[in-house]
């Protein structure tokens, strides 16, 4: 099952995760989520808040871009980094 980014298009955030999963070339179902947050039953339903960008891998649900960031480095190929 691949991963599932719940996003906004318009959210900084959302953009950087967006950017780190094309530059890994990882496969991820993308759902935009709703501008309001009371609307966005989705995320709150995977992640206990209404706050984008969310990132579920399985079981691994993150909420904070960091975290985001440093997970999908971690499941890039090897090497696939250093050779560009």
């Amino acid at each position: 099952m691949p991963m599932t980014l719940y996003h906004v298009h318009w959210c900084p955030e959302c953009e950087v995760v967006r950017r780190k999963l094309a530059e890994l070339h990882l496969p991820y179902k993308d759902v935009v989520v709703p501008d309001l947050r009371p609307q966005r039953k989705e995320v709150f339903a995977v992640s206990g808040q209404y706050y984008v960008p969310v990132l579920q891998d399985d079981d691994v649900v993150l909420s904070e871009t960091d975290e985001i960031l440093a997970h999908l480095d971690s499941k890039a190929e090897p090497g696939r980094l250093a050779n560009g």
